[in-house]
């Protein structure tokens, strides 16, 4: 089991910036990859980006060169770093993990909204 908490959503001019954290209960390098997922709404639910255990990233295109996912193994955290947002950005953030029997979990959502 994994217990996840998101925090750092909120309201943000367009062009400007974020940090959301995503706190895990366990150490995450059990884990084989953790990452954030947004939904607008009345749309599906889609991957931003995400950081397996070995440390390579990987982004949703639309996210390219704003967004970026990192991680402390210390403090079983994992980031994403969002800058030059747009209203498109809009949504509830979700953080995933994913262990290595393929077991998702789901973090309870942070709200961000980019106004324009």
């Amino acid at each position: 089991q994994v217990q996840l908490v998101e925090s750092g959503g909120g309201l943000v001019q367009a062009g400007g910036s974020l940090r959301l954290s995503c706190a895990a209960s366990r150490g995450i390098f059990s884990i084989r990859v953790m990452g954030w997922y947004r939904q607008a709404p009345g749309k599906q639910r889609e991957l931003v980006a995400t950081i397996i255990s070995g440390g390579l990233t990987n982004y949703a295109d639309s996210v390219k060169g704003r967004f970026t996912i990192s991680r402390d193994t210390v403090k079983n955290t994992v980031y994403l770093q969002m800058s030059g947002l747009k209203p498109e950005d809009t949504g509830v953030y979700y953080c995933n993990a994913e262990s290595w029997s393929n077991v998702p979990y789901w973090g309870q959502g942070t709200q961000v909204t980019v106004s324009s």
